[in-house]
C-alpha cells in the first residue's frame, strides 16, 4: 500500500503501514549512522508488530508495572527493530530511581542519533540505559539465557505471592533469537533447564533466516533446531513465512495455549526483506544499505522514496487504540486488585509480606502521584502510606534473607553450568530490580 492511501488505511492495510514504518525507521537510522544491522529488523518487523500489537501485556504509560510480559531482543545487533517499537508505541521513560515519566524512553530524535555517544538507542540495548529494554543484548546467547531466569523469577514469585483470587504474576517472557544466538553454547544450556523445569511462561522466536556476517549458515551450522528443542522438552510449532500475520498469530495464539512446557516458534524470515538487491545476503546483515538501494527498497514498499524518518498519520495511533489501550486495561486491572487495607492486612498476618508490601505501597504511591486525587478522603488514605512503606522496608532485609537465597540455591542445585547459572540468575536480578521499580 502506498503511503499516499494512508488516509483510507484500515486493517491489514494499517497493519502493513505500521510494519514497513518500522522497517523503513531501522533503514534510515542505520544509514545515518553508518554502521549497524538493517536486515533483521526489515524481516522481522511483522513478527515483533504482531506480537506487541495482538499479545504483549505491556502498558507503554508504566514500562514497569510488575507483572507486565517481558520482552528480551536476544539478537541485540538489531536493535533498531527495539527501538522502532519503543517509539511508535509510545513508552514512557523512567529514571533511575523509578519516576515514570511524561517524555518518551526513545524519541524520533533519539531514532535519528541512533549509536551516537549519550544517545538513548545505543548499537546494542542497555538495560538501565533505556526504558523498555529488559536487559542488555548484544553477546550471542546472553538474551534467551536471561530470559530463563525472568520465567523462572515469575514462577517464583507466583508460588510464592499469589493467593486464591489474588494473582499479583502470570506474566509471560517472549525472546527474540537468531541463528547466532543458537550456534552458541549458553543457549543451549538455557534451554535444556528450561525444558527441565517445564517454564511455559517461556517463549523463544527463532528467526531462521539462514544468513550470518559470513554468509550463508551452511558454512557452520546445518543441525535440526526443531529436533533439538524437542528433545529439550518444548513444544515447537513453524511458521513458515514472516510475512504471515495470520500465522504468526495463530503460533502465538498455540504457544499461550501449552500450559506445560517451554515453546519455540522457528519463523523463516528473509534478511533484508524487500531489499532488491540486498535481500538474503550477508551484506544485509552488518551493513547499511546505501542511499540508492533504501530508495529502491522504499519503492518496493509503496514509501515516499526520499522521505526520511517517516511516521505516517495513523501509525502512533494504531498502536496507542490497540497495544496502549490493552495494556491500560491490564494494568489498570492489576492496580485495583490493591486498597490500604489489603497493605495492612499484608503487613500483619501474612508472613512473607515484606517485599511485597513495598512493591504495593509504591505502587499506590505512584498511581496517587499521577491521578492526583483532589478529594479530602482520598488524601487521608494515601498520607498512611509513607508510614507503612516504611515499616515494610524494615522488614524486607529479613525477608530477602528468607526468599532470595533460597531460590538462587535452588537455581544452583539443577547442577547447570557456571556461565549459564550466572546469567539466570542475571534475568532473575533483572527482574526483582524492574518488579521494584528500578531501573
Amino acid at each position: 500500500m502506498a503511503v499516499s492511501d494512508q488516509s483510507v488505511a484500515t486493517g491489514t492495510q494499517l497493519d502493513q503501514l505500521c510494519i514497513n514504518t518500522i522497517r523503513t525507521l531501522s533503514m534510515d537510522a542505520v544509514q545515518k549512522a553508518n554502521s549497524g544491522h538493517p536486515g533483521t529488523p526489515m524481516a522481522l518487523a511483522p513478527v515483533a508488530y504482531t506480537l506487541w500489537q495482538q499479545f504483549l501485556r505491556y502498558d507503554p504509560e508504566n514500562p514497569i508495572w510488575p507483572n507486565r510480559d517481558r520482552f528480551v531482543l536476544s539478537n541485540g545487533h538489531a536493535s533498531m527493530l527495539l527501538y522502532s517499537l519503543l517509539h511508535l508505541a509510545g513508552v514512557r521513560d523512567v529514571t533511575p530511581d523509578g519516576k515514570i515519566l511524561s517524555t518518551p524512553a526513545v524519541s524520533l530524535d533519539a531514532v535519528q542519533n541512533f549509536r551516537q555517544l549519550g544517545s538513548k538507542t545505543p548499537g546494542h540495548p542497555e538495560y538501565g540505559w533505556t526504558a523498555g529494554v529488559e536487559t542488555t543484548t548484544g553477546p550471542l546467547g546472553q538474551g534467551v539465557a536471561n530470559s530463563v531466569g525472568m520465567a523462572i523469577a515469575e514462577r517464583w514469585l507466583a508460588e510464592y505471592f499469589n493467593r486464591p483470587g489474588f494473582e499479583l504474576f502470570n506474566y509471560n517472557v517472549w525472546a527474540i533469537c537468531g541463528d547466532g544466538d543458537m550456534m552458541e553454547g549458553i543457549s543451549s544450556e538455557a534451554a535444556s533447564v528450561a525444558g527441565h523445569l517445564k517454564l511455559s511462561n517461556l517463549c523463544w522466536i527463532y528467526d531462521n533466516n539462514k544468513i550470518t556476517i559470513e554468509g550463508n549458515t551452511d558454512l557452520a551450522f546445518d543441525e535440526n533446531v526443531a529436533a533439538r528443542f524437542a528433545s529439550y522438552g518444548w513444544d515447537v510449532s513453524h511458521v513458515r513465512d514472516a510475512n504471515d500475520l495470520l500465522a504468526l498469530a495463530n503460533a502465538y495464539s498455540h504457544a499461550l495455549s501449552i500450559k506445560v512446557r517451554p515453546k519455540l516458534i522457528i519463523v523463516d524470515s528473509h534478511i533484508g526483506f524487500g531489499s532488491p538487491h540486498r535481500q538474503d545476503t550477508r551484506e544485509a546483515h552488518g551493513e547499511p544499505l546505501g542511499e540508492e538501494e533504501i530508495k529502491l527498497t522504499k519503492r518496493a514498499y509503496g514509501w515516499p522514496e526520499d522521505a526520511r524518518f517517516l511516521v505516517p498519520d495513523g501509525v502512533r495511533e494504531n498502536f496507542r487504540d490497540i497495544m496502549g489501550k490493552r495494556g491500560r486495561q491490564l494494568s489498570g486491572l492489576w492496580n485495583a486488585l490493591f486498597d490500604d487495607r489489603l497493605v495492612v492486612t499484608i503487613l500483619g498476618p501474612k508472613p512473607r509480606g515484606g517485599l511485597l508490601v513495598v512493591l504495593l505501597a509504591k505502587n499506590h504511591v505512584d498511581r496517587v502521584a499521577r491521578h492526583n486525587p483532589q478529594n479530602e478522603e482520598d488524601h487521608r488514605r494515601w498520607k498512611l502510606l509513607p508510614g507503612q512503606i516504611e515499616v515494610a522496608k524494615k522488614t524486607v532485609e529479613q525477608r530477602r534473607a528468607e526468599a532470595e537465597p533460597a531460590f538462587v540455591k535452588w537455581v544452583g542445585e539443577l547442577k547447570m553450568d557456571e556461565v549459564e547459572r550466572e546469567l539466570s540468575v542475571n534475568g532473575l536480578s533483572a527482574h526483582i530490580a524492574l518488579t521494584e521499580g528500578k531501573t
